[in-house]
């Protein structure tokens, strides 16, 4: 059974743990585990074998799904999955019934991505009752009370994604509607953009407004330069709004003949079709390393991997199966298409016991071999499931027709802020935010959270002090810290020390083997500029990401990773030149 450090013990307390009447914890974290472990072997002819290895690739810190799963399963409420798409409709009645199914979905612990681009612009003409419409963002603010209102069983505040595209005349003021800090907390926000919309970015051009009522243009342009200098300049400033590139992620689709993606889950991972949601699920890669071992191919226990990559395809598909669904329309299209998200946590942990900095080549080769193994195992699961079992039903309007694959999608890299607490690594994909920082968790505690490894290396090579780690703990990061090995630094470099454009190379190089989209943020110290942010986007587009999302340092005075000096929030350096490409 894995060891879980105060903090992690106490998100398992109040997030997790089953409680009695007075709010007591009435379960250990083990039984937790078995709980869950039992529910996800429920549908297996073998429940007593799956059971433990179930419990045992959880109890090992090797593998943990998503927070509903660990909080639900078992219980009467029994909703398992962590994102889900809802669809909005151009009609007041339409709306509110989203609204509605919204709520139900954050009541459970899930979060909800809508596109409003189908909603008409404000000021439009409302013939039922002559008056004229509010437009999107009036109803985003309202679907954003809603939430606030309603508490996610008592895991964490709702969340959701607001997309709106870049031809809609309310546009502009659905960029702009964050620039307020805390507004809209609930919320997250993209833009959804195509191909035609960044060459003309590029090259010059206009952009028709249309009016979604008509499907017509409303007799407005804008330039799409000026449009995009809008967008960056809000998220330089706050960091919103993201960015989807909706054209990438429809290549992607799977199972073109169930419709478009057009919205993903809050955090951007997981598109979706309309109704559609998925479970997720993360392996920690500091489980997989050996002792021994010059390179990484050696150090890496491939055997074991494999297993679990085996063990974590079939619990998260066994999940579609135990769920209890909330909306018959969400259970349909959920059977229907089987996607899972099979990701990784603590890949920052993993490079730094290796020895390998965030911003390297010998990174970039790593993942390329590592995700490529996962996926593939994966795949080869899901296959073999499909014979086991039977394909998923909508396999004859996907891109696999005449195969037996089980699910529609298998691999996604998700951030993992709570789970990676639980197993004791970094986060996802994400390099270290500091070698020491703090955290804000359980409605606004504050966990302080070190770099273990660092003191030990500094103890272990000659050039551990009090001093040292004092000033490290002021400053958080190795920056402006004398006496530090060149090769130390590179290996201990924090967020805002890696270039965007390296930030981006590692989010491109996940998204080559990932069915569905990588979570990613790209930081940006204090002083980058707005130039900055329009050249990372660019970037991102010409890369092929899904979508970006990004953060320059103490643009809000709320931010949930915090270092301990004002000094250390807002006056981190760039490292090298970010209008240059690399």
């Amino acid at each position: 059974m894995g060891i879980y450090n105060e903090d992690a013990l106490r998100i398992l307390e109040q997030r997790y743990l089953l409680k009695n009447a007075a709010g007591e914890a009435i379960e250990s974290p083990e039984d937790m585990l078995y709980r869950v472990s039992k529910t996800a072997a429920a549908v297996e002819k073998d429940r007593a074998y799956w059971e433990d290895t179930f419990f045992n690739v959880m109890a090992g810190h090797r593998f943990l799904p998503n927070s509903p799963t660990l909080a639900n399963a078992g219980l009467s409420r029994g909703q398992l999955s962590a994102c889900f798409v809802l669809p909005i409709s151009d009609s007041l009645e339409g709306i509110f019934e989203t609204m509605k199914k919204a709520a139900l979905v954050h009541k459970t612990g899930g979060g909800t991505g809508f596109s409003f681009s189908p909603v008409r612009p404000k000021g439009d003409i409302v013939t039922s009752t002559g008056g004229v419409a509010s437009g999107p963002v009036s109803f985003i603010k309202a679907f954003n009370c809603v939430t606030d209102a309603v508490k996610q069983g008592g895991m964490r505040r709702g969340a959701n994604m607001a997309i709106l595209d870049y031809w809609h005349p309310d546009i502009l003021e659905f960029i702009n509607m964050k620039a307020e800090e805390n507004v809209l907390t609930n919320f997250n926000i993209s833009v959804g953009v195509d191909t035609r919309f960044m060459n003309q970015v590029i090259n010059g051009g206009d952009i028709d407004q249309i009016n979604p009522r008509t499907s017509k243009s409303n007799g407005t342009t804008i330039s799409a330069a000026v449009l995009f200098d809008a967008m960056t300049y809000a998220a330089w400033a706050n960091g919103e709004p993201g960015i989807l590139f909706l054209d990438n992620i429809n290549k992607a689709n799977t199972v073109p003949g169930c419709g478009l993606m057009n919205a993903t889950n809050p955090c951007g991972e997981q598109p979706l079709l309309d109704y559609e949601s998925c479970n997720l699920g993360s392996l920690n890669l500091t489980a997989y390393l050996n002792k021994a071992g010059e390179r990484y191919q050696e150090r890496i226990n491939w055997s074991l991997l494999a297993e679990d990559i085996a063990a974590a395809v079939r619990f998260l598909d066994n999940i579609i199966d135990v769920n209890k669904y909330i909306f018959p329309e969400i259970e349909e299209i959920t059977k229907g298409n089987r996607k899972i998200g099979l990701g990784v946590m603590g890949f920052a942990d993993m490079l730094i016991d290796l020895g390998i900095p965030y911003a390297s080549e010998e990174a970039l080769e790593l993942i390329e071999v590592l995700m490529r193994f996962i996926r593939m195992k994966a795949m080869e699961t899901s296959v073999a499931l499909g014979r086991e079992k039977e394909p998923f039903p909508n396999i004859d309007k996907s891109i696999y027709r005449g195969e037996t694959i089980r699910n529609a999608t298998v691999t996604t890299i998700a951030p993992t802020g709570t789970i990676s607490m639980l197993a004791g690594t970094s986060s996802g994909i994400e390099p270290l935010f500091g070698l020491s920082f703090f955290k804000e968790v359980l409605e606004g505690r504050r966990v302080y959270i070190s770099s273990r490894s660092f003191e030990e290396m500094a103890r272990k090579r000659g050039f551990w002090s009090n001093d040292l780690m004092q000033e490290l703990a002021h400053k958080g990061s190795l920056e402006r810290i004398a006496g530090i090995p060149e090769h130390v630094r590179k290996v201990y470099a924090t967020a805002f020390e890696i270039s965007p454009q390296w930030h981006i190379k590692v989010q491109a190089a996940f998204q080559k083997h990932v069915d569905n989209a990588v979570s990613k943020t790209i930081n940006f110290p204090a002083r980058a500029a707005v130039e900055d942010i329009r050249s990372a986007y660019i970037m991102a587009w010409k890369s092929g990401l899904k979508g970006l999302t990004i953060y320059r340092n103490g643009s809000r005075s709320n931010q949930v990773l915090r270092f301990d000096s004002e000094d250390g929030n807002k006056a981190i350096s760039p490292a090298g030149c970010y209008t240059c490409p690399e």
